[in-house]
């Protein structure tokens, strides 16, 4: 590993909070995530990829915008790794870096319909209002 992927790592886990030592790749995570059919990456694949410091695929990934931070994946880990907590660390490192956010908080609202759950909602401003 490189000292940049070694710093990106500290950083992510930094961020986040997560010991992704913890996983024991059994897929729970991706198997209750309401955008696996959308994401490159699956959850239980972020956690093994932050894992062995191999971030920068997932900077790149489109999975990273397509996880719904809905914490799904946090609530069905049998060991309490929190796959969530990592793609918005990585989400996070991304805007910091690059300035990449897909959308800004002030589009949210035109996006809205009256058939929105109100969790979508909030989790649009969690994951865009950074």
């Amino acid at each position: 590993m490189t000292d940049a992927q070694k710093e990106r790592k500290e950083l992510v886990l930094r961020m986040s909070g997560v010991d992704p030592g913890k996983c024991m790749t059994c897929g729970k995570c991706s198997g209750t995530c309401p955008a696996y059919d959308e994401m490159e990456y699956h959850p239980h694949q972020f956690v093994s990829m932050v894992k062995k410091g191999n971030i920068e695929p997932l900077m790149k990934s489109e999975s990273l915008w397509q996880c719904l931070s809905c914490f799904a994946c946090m609530e069905r880990c049998p060991r309490g790794v929190e796959p969530a907590k990592l793609i918005e660390a990585v989400r996070l490192l991304v805007i910091r870096e690059k300035g990449g956010n897909h959308l800004s908080s002030q589009e949210i609202p035109g996006k809205l319909d009256e058939n929105m759950p109100q969790q979508a909602i909030t989790s649009a401003f969690r994951k865009y209002g950074k």
